[in-house]
């Protein structure tokens, strides 16, 4: 614990991540999950299907660049990249030979918490702003799974001073000494609300652009990928996507064929 006089940016002690094993385990409420559409833990649900496919997207571009740890960011608020974010790491939770971590990066709105359930007083941002030093404390695992959330409970401080401190460098360097078994999803805010995304993409090995149809410019997209340049693009993902009844291969939940394939 930081004393009084004592600010963020003097941190200079080490920092260990805890695995999964070792937070305090959460079982999301079914209803809960339900009302936020967390459909990712479900491989049986035919809402899953779009999720099941970018995981295989993702892993295998992640492990053809010796990858693990990139971002979800969107260019302007409200595009879906907090859902897609969680619906993604529930779905890589299930592969039983990964170790999956969520952090929630997005300070001033963090949102990851309601959306699961989780109750606390004491978040990343509290975390990185010497309030704690006690990371499982913060963490919280997700049932008996292979999945950690580290959740952020909006910060009443300047977001932009703790991302610039040597406390948040020293847990971004532990973030990158995982295992090589490890996947690290940091949700952020949008690239365009602050310079809080530029600063984290900095010690991002990628991250994923998140767009809604009919919202998303291609102007803003473009701007996006070059205000976080050098980090290089994962991906881009098409959210709240209309497409046509006649396409067999969409990721809408529509079609009929897939309704007959996962139903019982």
């Amino acid at each position: 614990m930081l004393s009084s006089n004592d600010k963020p940016s003097d941190f200079s002690g080490s920092v260990v991540i805890p695995n999964p094993s070792q937070l305090e385990a959460l079982v999301p409420d079914e209803a809960t999950l339900e009302t936020n559409h967390i459909v990712g833990f479900d491989g049986n649900d035919i809402r899953s299907r779009p999720f099941n496919l970018l995981r295989s997207q993702v892993v295998k571009t992640l492990d053809a660049n010796r990858w693990k740890l990139f971002g979800m960011t969107s260019a302007t608020p409200a595009a879906g990249k907090s859902f897609l974010s969680m619906n993604l790491a529930a779905a890589l939770s299930r592969l039983s030979e990964k170790q999956i971590y969520l952090f929630d990066f997005d300070l001033r709105r963090g949102s990851l918490a309601e959306a699961l359930g989780i109750e606390g007083k004491v978040g990343l941002g509290e975390y990185l702003a010497g309030e704690t030093d006690d990371l499982q404390s913060v963490g919280r695992r997700i049932g008996d799974s292979n999945l950690a959330i580290f959740p952020c409970y909006r910060v009443k401080t300047n977001s932009a001073e703790l991302l610039a401190g040597k406390r948040f460098e020293a847990l971004m360097a532990a973030i990158k000494s995982l295992p090589d078994d490890v996947i690290v999803i940091c949700d952020l805010p949008p690239a365009f609300a602050n310079d809080d995304t530029i600063m984290i993409a900095q010690h991002l090995d990628a991250y994923m652009l998140i767009i809604e149809q009919g919202i998303t410019t291609k102007k803003q997209m473009n701007n996006t990928v070059s205000l976080l340049k050098p980090t290089p693009c994962l991906g881009t993902v098409l959210n709240r996507y209309v497409g046509g009844l006649i396409d067999p291969y969409g990721y809408g939940y529509g079609n009929s064929e897939y309704s007959k394939y996962y139903s019982d």
